[in-house]
């Protein structure tokens, strides 16, 4: 492929950005999605971008949920999106922890935030141009892992967001190039601001 059949994309944290932040996610029921992240999905499908999730879940690591859950959760947050026609086109998650956990579970591996391996995988499979893709997260380290991965990084102030941005943006030694109020402030900044 060339570079004009290359792929933008807007890469997605998980808890706090997505659903509710609770901490572990060590129940289903406990994984609770906002209610205005179908319309910020679709309006990012609409305008042309890839919707990729990217997480760390070291809970996997520690023992506090398996595998199986993560998958669980995540097919049914599919689902649940497909019913309200929003599409996340694939998600990347990461079960390792370089200092705590058992087996093989406990590594130093290039998938965990903010090492870039998941965004390297779906820039391989998806074909993507980094530079004109977006990271949105609710965390500091998401702005950090942004900036490392070449991306537009947006910050929301749902889950962690709120309380890092009030106490400290200003220590920040990168800004977002965004703060929103939520994913779907993001999405509509997005779509709104796409030059490419």
């Amino acid at each position: 492929m060339g570079s004009t059949d290359r792929k933008k994309a807007v890469f997605l944290d998980r808890d706090g950005t997505i659903n509710e932040e609770m901490g572990y996610i060590n129940h289903i029921e406990r994984f609770k999605i906002f209610e205005f992240v179908p319309e910020a999905i679709k309006i990012l499908n609409d305008a042309g971008y890839l919707v990729i999730v990217v997480t760390n879940q070291s809970g996997v690591a520690r023992g506090y949920y398996t595998e199986d859950l993560v998958k669980k959760v995540h097919g049914d947050m599919l689902e649940s999106l497909k019913a309200k026609k929003a599409r996340i086109d694939k998600i990347y998650y990461c079960p390792h922890h370089p200092s705590e956990g058992v087996g093989a579970y406990k590594k130093d591996c290039k998938c965990r935030k903010p090492g870039t391996g998941m965004i390297t995988m779906a820039q391989e499979k998806f074909n993507i141009d980094l530079s004109k893709s977006y990271m949105v997260g609710d965390r500091y380290k998401d702005i950090l892992f942004a900036e490392k991965a070449g991306l537009s990084p947006i910050m929301v102030k749902t889950g962690y967001g709120i309380g890092e941005f009030e106490h400290q943006q200003a220590s920040w030694k990168i800004q977002p190039h965004f703060i929103a109020q939520n994913l779907l402030d993001a999405a509509i900044f997005i779509k709104n601001n796409t030059v490419w």
